[in-house]
């Protein structure tokens, strides 16, 4: 199943609905009792639904998950984002937090901030908790995971460095584009083994697979919950591969007008416009 929330042109509250695999149709959830994508996922079965089907082309896909209880992110989860970064690949999860207020849909776009001149782009697969719990074992894995959806995990790097703490730096508005869709983990056989890409107007400066991942679902389930217990609707962002912009040399940072576009095996492609703060 491919949860969305969408919106539609008489400016109704955003709805939660499922795309068709025809990806040209959806259906909406709310006749059958459900208001957002969260209380869906906290569910945690299939929805019985009886409503119409509605074209897509007539409703505007939103975050499918906007109000998730936290945002966890990982940071430099692959061996060559590491490197490239000029950080040692870590023994631990390096965890931040992205703040929900940062989240925007498909097609919205990446407002660069005034105060930051370093802007860069971070394509990030994540999976989002279906069933909660603390301190899970990591054998257990499969048992917490609702689905997959893409991450652009936006960061202001000049904000980034000037602290030791990284989770400010990522959190401005619109720094966390998601979507298009969440997809339920039945449909993906092994989410360790999923191309990931992110391409600038075209040009592709991010590839790899999510098997390079240094820490992967299992580990970071049992970390976090080790800490604190997971709740349905938590999003884990699980990190960046390479070739983002800090790491090129010269460096290459975000800019007004262009298109940003982050495919993932199975999951689709999340594509946003770059715009400046007005």
């Amino acid at each position: 199943m491919k949860l969305i929330s969408f919106s539609t042109p008489d400016d109704a509250p955003i709805r939660p609905g499922i795309l068709f695999d025809d990806s040209k149709t959806i259906l909406d959830l709310t006749p059958s009792g459900f208001n957002d994508a969260l209380g869906v996922i906290s569910r945690q079965f299939p929805p019985t639904v009886t409503a119409e089907r509605i074209p897509l082309s007539e409703v505007r896909l939103r975050a499918p998950l906007a109000n998730p209880p936290r945002i966890f992110a990982i940071g430099l989860n692959y061996r060559d984002h590491a490197k490239e970064s000029g950080m040692e690949i870590p023994t631990t999860p390096v965890v931040f937090f992205k703040l929900p207020t940062a989240i925007v849909g498909p097609g919205d776009p990446i407002v660069l901030p005034k105060n930051s001149t370093q802007p860069d782009y971070e394509a990030e697969f994540a999976f989002v908790i279906g069933k909660g719990g603390f301190r899970i074992p990591a054998s257990a894995w499969r048992d917490h995971v609702y689905g997959y959806t893409i991450v652009n995990d936006v960061s202001a790097r000049d904000v980034q460095f000037s602290s030791t703490q990284w989770s400010m730096s990522k959190c401005f508005p619109t720094f966390c584009p998601l979507g298009p869709v969440i997809v339920t983990a039945d449909e993906i056989a092994d989410p360790h083994a999923l191309d990931i890409s992110l391409s600038i107007d075209g040009e592709t400066l991010q590839h790899s697979n999510t098997r390079e991942l240094v820490f992967k679902i299992p580990e970071l389930i049992e970390y976090l919950s080790s800490i604190t217990p997971l709740l349905p609707g938590d999003i884990v962002s699980t990190g960046t591969p390479p070739g983002v912009g800090l790491g090129r040399n010269p460096r290459r940072w975000l800019k007004p007008g262009e298109t940003v576009t982050v495919t993932i095996e199975g999951l689709g492609s999340l594509t946003n416009p770059v715009v400046a703060e007005q």
